[in-house]
């Protein structure tokens, strides 16, 4: 009779870890695209209404100004509105609103403006710690018969 062999193999402790660097670089490649796009946005605060009306606000409001050409201006409560730059505006406001947290901000553009000068001064006072701005308006004046 012939007795026949069996060849042991080796054991191999060795990982393949090609599968994981697979994974891996899908996971990298699905983040550079999602992480851009996770601070595009600026939290506004807008009432839900079928119908827009105006709120009943108990303080005076902090109103930043954005006109045709891209100049910001800002209105303090109890103060004349100036013409300010980016950096003035955000330290000016991030001085108001720790004191007066509670204060409402809201940003006024103007009709011809374009939407992404009334966007930078939103991201502006959301960096300078502003939680919720307000987007200011006018009601459709009546047309005279």
């Amino acid at each position: 009779m012939q007795s026949h062999r069996r060849k042991r193999k080796k054991l191999k402790s060795d990982i393949n870890v090609v599968p994981y660097i697979d994974v891996m670089l899908v996971l990298l490649i699905i983040f550079m695209v999602t992480a851009p796009l996770l601070n595009l946005g600026v939290d506004i605060d807008l009432p839900e209404s079928s119908i827009a009306r105006s709120l009943n606000v108990d303080k005076n409001p902090v109103v930043v100004s954005v006109d045709q050409a891209g100049k910001i201006y800002l209105t303090l409560p109890d103060a004349q509105r100036e013409e300010v730059d980016t950096a003035k505006l955000t330290a000016l406001v991030s001085a108001y609103v720790k004191t007066n947290p509670k204060s409402p901000v809201y940003v006024a553009g103007d009709s011809k403006t374009e939407y992404g000068k009334v966007y930078d001064a939103m991201a502006l006072l959301q960096s300078a710690g502003v939680a919720k701005v307000g987007l200011m308006g006018q009601p459709p004046q009546e047309k005279a018969n």
